[in-house]
Formats: C-alpha cells, structure tokens, sequence
C-alpha cells in the first residue's frame, strides 16, 4: 500500500527525531539550552522497529534519524543499524551537530548509514562560536573529513542564514565548495514559538540567494522521488553542490514528501502542525498492523500548507523538538 493524502502526496520519506536533547546552544534554535521539562529519554528500539517496519509496509524507503543531537543517545549506531536492516528501507540518513562525528564516523558507516547533514553555521571559527555557543568547527570539518574517508555516500552541510549573522560569508562557503565534494545547504530561518524578535531581524529570504546562484552559472538539478525540500544547483568549476531550502517560497509544500515522528512517539504531519498524534501505545504494543492504520488515518487529515507566510507556528515552540 502506498501512504498518501488528499491532495495526492506520497510519503516516501520520514523523518524521526530519538531525542529532544541538544549538547549546542544556537542562538536561532536553543540559546539558553534545553529548559527544565525537556524528555530526557526516547523511544526504544523495539517502539522504533515498530515505527519503521510500518512505515516501510507503507511504502516508505528513507529514514533520515533526527534530534535534538541524536549522537547524544549511546544507542545510536543500533538505531541506524535497526532502521537498515527493515526490509523495504533503501536509504538511512543522519543529521547532527557532529561533536562525535570523528570518533564515530567509521562506525556509523559499518553500522549501515548511507548520508549525512551536518549542522555548520559559519567558517569561520568565531562567529560559529556566536552562533553555536561552542569552539567546535575544527572537529565538525575533520569528522566530515573522516565521514568522506569512512565512504558514507552523501555528506551535506546546513546553514541556517541569518541576516546579522553568517550572511556575509556567502563567499567563503562558495570557496569551500570548489575543493570539496559535498552539498551546502542554506535554510531560511523558520520563526517558531519563541524566535519571534530574532526572526524578524535575521530572516533572509532564499530567493534572493537563488538569484545570486543563477546570474552566475549555477544550474538547477532534477530532485529525487526520496529528496528532502531542497532545490539543489551545480556548477562546472566547483567539486561541490549548493542546496536551498526555502519554506516561505510559493508553492514549498505542494511536494511535501515526508512526515515525522517526535522522540516521544508522537506523529507530526508537519513541522509546524498543531500537536501530534500519540501513537506511542502502539508502538509499545509492537502492533504493526494497527501502526499501519492509524499513520494511514491521521495522514488524511494533512493541510495543505503549513501557514508560516502568516506567521502560523503550530506547536512548534522550538526546532530541536522535532530536528527542523
């Protein structure tokens, strides 16, 4: 069966977040850390099997593993080990802040781990720090090194651009991507529940770096049936790629593909819908079937859109909830 709803989206792709938990402090995400109620624990692998052996009944073949900082969780090479071995999943997917990323490279690779995001805010060591809260971008760009060595077929990064922030730096990340083979990828600042000042004073809109990227020769590539929301362009004299990944652009949710699920086994059908759907009984009592039906139920309900351009934020009171 395939899982689709009323306007005729298919969902091939699921986004599953195993932790709310972050060890970063961005100031666009999380700048006072994790508050005081934040779940410290996640589903378990016997709740995630269910989870994803329903899926992939569905008709699912791409696992993207989400936090929160999901190499926060001692289990993670188990999870994405778990999540490969689910007849019917093609692709398994990581995104993370990478402060294990050069210990565990290697390991995330034997354990079955196909492509990896990894959050990079800045080039430049200060300004990530401003950003991140953290000294971290010489670990963050030798575990990507070590990634490309361990063979993990798809490296990308992900900048949220911020207008008085890390805008500035178009150039640098531009220079990086002539001697690296990897996608860069700059995301527009979403506002949430509790962003709405920094929004207003750092929201750049994608446009105008598409713009930018056409004038000078860059092209846009074809997007895959499992693609995230990227528009991806390529140009001759540059190793790397460049993503843009615009949700206030015209029409960003007419090829919704994906759904997620929160680490505290709630379905969102979208990123800023209102609250979840608990299907974590369900995912205890290992009923597949009944999984299967209640995914395939909610999914009916799925908007159209998801109203950021009115400044709708659903609940999403910050992107850590559910990994963005």
């Amino acid at each position: 069966m395939e899982l689709q709803d009323t306007f005729g989206r298919k969902f091939k792709y699921l986004r599953l977040s195993i932790t709310e938990l972050c060890n970063f402090r961005c100031n666009y995400c999380l700048p006072n850390g994790n508050d005081c109620d934040t779940p410290t624990t996640g589903l378990s692998l016997h709740q995630i099997s269910t989870l994803v052996s329903a899926f992939a009944r569905m008709g699912t073949t791409k696992i993207r593993i989400t936090g929160g900082e999901p190499a926060l969780r001692k289990d993670l090479c188990d999870i994405i080990a778990l999540c490969k071995q689910t007849e019917g999943i093609e692709k398994v997917a990581l995104t993370t802040n990478a402060f294990r990323l050069n210990k565990d490279a290697q390991k995330y690779k034997d354990a079955g781990l196909d492509a990896l995001n990894v959050s990079a805010d800045s080039l430049d060591p200060r300004m990530f720090a401003a950003i991140t809260g953290k000294q971290k971008l010489e670990d963050i760009l030798e575990g990507v090194d070590a990634a490309i060595q361990a063979g993990i077929q798809t490296v990308k990064f992900n900048t949220v651009m911020l207008k008085q922030f890390n805008y500035k730096e178009l150039n640098s990340f531009f220079e990086y991507l002539k001697q690296h083979p990897v996608t860069w990828r700059f995301i527009e600042l979403m506002q949430t529940g509790d962003n709405k000042s920094f929004f207003a004073h750092n929201h750049v809109a994608g446009e105008s770096i598409k713009e930018l990227l056409l004038e000078n020769g860059w092209e846009r590539i074809i997007r895959g049936k499992d693609a995230g929301p990227a528009q991806e362009f390529t140009h001759s004299d540059y190793l790397g790629n460049i993503g843009l990944i615009m949700p206030y652009s015209k029409d960003f949710c007419d090829t919704c593909n994906r759904l997620r699920v929160s680490s505290q086994g709630k379905l969102h059908l979208c990123l800023f819908a209102d609250e979840g759907q608990d299907i974590l009984p369900l995912l205890e009592s290992g009923d597949i079937d009944a999984t299967v039906e209640a995914i395939s139920r909610h999914v009916q309900t799925k908007k159209g859109t998801h109203f950021l351009q009115d400044g709708y934020t659903g609940a999403t009171k910050q992107l850590a909830m559910l990994g963005g």
